[in-house]
């Protein structure tokens, strides 16, 4: 048997439904990713990078185009913020990683990104039905990832919120599409993002100087 296949078999049922290697093994890292950034430790990018390259065999087993799409974009974005936060940690004197509520500037574009970019994947994924079974939900999934981790590359509380809003459609299309720990592990996702969200919005609030000066999209 090779990886990909062992990746790809059985390791449990969950509410009778099949729960693969891959899938459980990938959203596990992507969990302590998700720690990792709310104790703003440089060591969630390469954890989200690992994520991404598990959950590749995941999303290809369930057929889903996007979900893959999405991993390629996750690994192409972590190499990008582990080096944004590499960074950041030089120019700050005591080398963490200080975070900051966005400007109204940044919170419109990240917006229109998150807009414009689930139009444009969605209407791809509707032009081509063999990508995603669920083209709209997908996309807006696959959008809001990368909108959530470039917003976190730059150290901005509301990635918090992108990551609350994807979860929200997240969950059920996981289960739908018969990912049963994706699912569950999207519910762990919205309790863990509650929590950084708060810890980082009382950060934000005694940080006198915008952070991560210097890192530039």
């Amino acid at each position: 048997m090779s990886a990909l296949d062992w990746l790809n078999a059985q390791a449990f049922e969950v509410v009778g439904q099949k729960v693969i290697w891959s899938d459980m093994i990938g959203n596990l890292i992507g969990l302590a990713a998700l720690a990792l950034g709310w104790r703003r430790s440089i060591w969630t990018w390469p954890a989200q990078l690992l994520s991404g390259l598990i959950l590749i065999a995941a999303y290809a087993s369930a057929h889903l185009a996007g979900g893959v799409g999405k991993q390629l974009l996750v690994i192409g974005v972590a190499v990008w913020g582990w080096r944004a936060w590499q960074r950041g940690r030089r120019q700050a004197q005591d080398g963490s990683i200080a975070v900051r509520t966005a400007t109204w500037k940044e919170r419109g574009l990240l917006l229109a990104g998150a807009v414009l970019g689930t139009l444009a994947v969605g209407g791809l994924f509707t032009l081509f039905p063999d990508l995603s079974w669920s083209p709209w939900a997908d996309a807006y999934i696959f959008v809001g990832t990368i909108v959530a981790m470039v917003a976190q590359a730059r150290g901005l509380v509301e990635f918090w919120f992108a990551w609350l809003l994807v979860d929200l459609v997240g969950v059920p299309l996981a289960f739908t599409n018969g990912l049963a720990f994706s699912g569950l592990v999207y519910v762990v996702y919205f309790a863990l993002v509650l929590w950084g969200a708060h810890d980082w919005y009382q950060r934000a609030r005694h940080t006198p100087a915008p952070a991560m000066e210097g890192v530039t999209a």
